[in-house]
């Protein structure tokens, strides 16, 4: 299998050699191809095929390639990386034996939570939500790495502007994500998601601009779809869309709600300027904002999420994560409020994310002091 690559590698360039090992979520990925771009080194993407049912490189920490379909998978040879950035379990076995083939030289940027030890990696890029421990190697930003910044917002806006042109300004985007851990996002939710952003909306003489994801269960697509009362463009998340109108909504909103659940979203939402609203899955002492005093209505529940809850009060700790911790420190900066809350007269952006990773893995290539 080809790999993908964002420009053509040069040995005559004195750059490091990048390869991406491909995430298998879509956040993931979106967050490590937003890093290489932002180091402006040539990279590659290694897309990689994994076996099912093959645990146990991943559960002992091993290095091989014994978890993935190599004649499916794309090509992993010499000339050897000088750095490799990856996220997710999977990818830890296979980072680790790149590094020993290419005689310990290869670097290993891990992005989001390790399931081995922080010392197996040469930098790990992570957020609260994981919980590490403080480590000489661990950076720890408030949100995950993003790829919005000003142009692309203005090529969404230039693209999207004519087909949004006859709805009602102000423009209300509400991002929709799904289950999360401890969280669901059933029709209870949807239900006073829809109602919620109605009312914002209507109170500005507004229009929605909806936008599921990948995580979005079909019957809440269906509930949000069918929302009336309110001018509104909808959109039903789709695999390999190039339709997709998300970066359209980001840039032509004047103000954005998204389900809580979702952090990379958050992140992205926070990167536009505009005001955010955080919205709550749970009511009650099922509050993504602790007990809450809001019992209007009720709370969606499945066994995943039930499980979590029971996993996140008595199981080992790095085998969950507590999105709260973002959510606090995004309250608390400025960045976002909770849908029904005051919003911020001046919302805060905050760009240091971004710049802290690209400092510190510079510094790990010896190209920053």
């Amino acid at each position: 299998m080809s790999s993908f690559q964002s420009t053509p590698i040069s040995p005559a360039t004195n750059t490091p050699r990048v390869w991406l090992i491909n995430a298998y979520r879509a956040g993931e990925l979106s967050q490590m191809r937003a890093l290489a771009d932002a180091l402006g080194w040539p990279w590659e993407e290694k897309a990689l095929v994994y076996r099912k049912w093959c645990f146990r490189t991943n559960l002992f920490r091993g290095s091989d390639l014994s978890g993935i379909d190599l004649p499916q998978s794309a090509q992993l040879e010499a000339p050897w990386p000088d750095l490799i950035i990856s996220a997710g379990m999977r990818n830890e076995p296979v980072c680790r034996w790149i590094r020993n083939q290419s005689g310990g030289k290869t670097r290993i940027v891990h992005l989001g939570r390790p399931w081995a030890d922080p010392e197996q990696f040469d930098l790990v890029i992570t957020t609260p939500q994981y919980r590490l421990p403080l480590r000489p190697n661990v950076l720890q930003n408030t949100l995950p790495l993003h790829r919005i910044n000003g142009q692309l917002l203005r090529d969404a806006r230039e693209q999207w502007t004519e087909q949004l042109k006859d709805l009602p300004k102000p423009l209300v985007a509400v991002i929709v994500g799904g289950n999360s851990g401890p969280y669901t996002l059933g029709l209870n939710a949807a239900r006073r998601l829809a109602r919620q952003a109605c009312e914002l909306a209507k109170a500005k003489s507004g229009s929605l601009l909806i936008t599921t994801s990948a995580r979005t269960h079909p019957s809440v697509s269906h509930y949000l779809k069918s929302t009336t009362g309110t001018p509104m463009a909808f959109y039903q998340w789709q695999a390999n869309d190039s339709n997709n109108p998300y970066l359209g909504y980001l840039a032509m909103a004047d103000e954005l709600i998204v389900t809580a659940d979702s952090v990379s979203m958050l992140s992205e939402a926070c990167a536009t300027g505009k005001p955010v609203h955080m919205f709550d899955l749970g009511i009650g002492k099922y509050s993504m904002q602790g007990d809450s005093d809001n019992f209007e209505g009720n709370n969606d529940f499945s066994l995943s999420t039930l499980a979590y809850r029971a996993l996140m009060r008595w199981g080992w700790q790095r085998l969950s994560r507590d999105i709260t911790l973002i959510h606090r420190q995004l309250e608390q900066s400025g960045r976002a409020c909770w849908l029904g809350t005051p919003t911020p007269e001046t919302p805060n952006r905050d760009d240091s994310d971004m710049q802290q990773a690209v400092k510190w893995v510079q510094k790990l290539m010896g190209l920053a002091g």
